[in-house]
């Protein structure tokens, strides 16, 4: 049974295809759900839309929910759409995106750290320039962060955990108490992470998964597809994966309510 909780579409201004596009080849590839979670538009900013390479405008986002609510209602019987949504994590912001997320009927929110401590995701140079114990400070204060998303209470799925690994080369050698801190903490307060699919590499790895099933940390899906050529890419490959290491059932969300679905052989 095939699933994709994490893709994007042309409003955050760094995809391609309208939503209906992605439901679309969720349809044509068989699968009976596909989410929609595309980036929330930077609602702590002033300007309606400040980064339009990166987020939907303010405006916008009133349209993508009425889009996908109508789009679920087009596609019953066909396909199941849920509506979803992937918002940053940002500590100092979290009341405000607490408040107007909630205000929406959305099956899930999957809480994503792109940015922390000053420091981008993407930025491989910053990570060159560090001494072998910045580089572990700096992994340190990432996991913190997570940590910190999980704690929130926002999020039903944290996304793409451990993403460092695509552009920090050497990330996965280092080994920090700091793992099973937050691994812990996630089931604490038992939120899903996701495998996310949207590179060859993907997240979390093999040993991260294998402690966080050590934890009790539940999984789910995402392909993080910004083409709908990608939609549910790697879904098998990482359905087995995810048996060798021991998984027996992953997540999916209706109405902010977990459903777990068995990981078939």
């Amino acid at each position: 049974m095939t699933f994709d909780l994490h893709t994007h579409h042309n409003r955050c201004g760094h995809a391609h295809g309208s939503i209906r596009d992605y439901i679309n080849a969720a349809v044509e590839k068989g699968m009976p759900y596909i989410g929609i979670s595309d980036h929330t538009p930077l609602f702590a900013e002033t300007d309606d839309h400040p980064s339009p390479e990166a987020s939907m405008a303010k405006s916008e986002f009133p349209e993508y929910i009425r889009e996908v609510l109508a789009l679920k209602q087009e596609f019953a019987g066909q396909i199941e759409v849920f509506l979803g949504v992937e918002a940053d994590f940002l500590p100092d912001h979290v009341d405000l995106y607490r408040s107007i997320l909630h205000a929406y009927p959305f099956d899930y929110i999957i809480g994503s750290v792109h940015d922390f401590d000053g420091v981008s995701l993407y930025d491989t140079r910053h990570w060159e320039q560090l001494s072998p114990e910045g580089k572990l400070e700096l992994k340190n204060s990432y996991y913190s962060y997570i940590a910190q998303s999980a704690k929130s209470g926002l999020y039903d799925i944290l996304g793409h955990v451990d993403a460092l690994n695509r552009y920090f080369p050497g990330y996965d050698k280092l080994r920090t108490e700091m793992a099973d801190y937050t691994l812990s903490t996630i089931a604490a307060h038992d939120i899903v992470i996701e495998i996310n699919s949207s590179d060859e590499l993907w997240v979390p790895d093999g040993w991260l998964l294998e402690r966080a099933l050590h934890f009790g940390v539940k999984v789910t899906f995402g392909s993080d597809a910004h083409e709908p050529s990608s939609v549910g890419e790697y879904f098998n490959e990482i359905r087995k994966h995810l048996i060798e290491i021991g998984y027996r059932e992953w997540a999916i969300f209706k109405n902010r309510e977990r459903i777990m679905l068995p990981l078939q052989v």
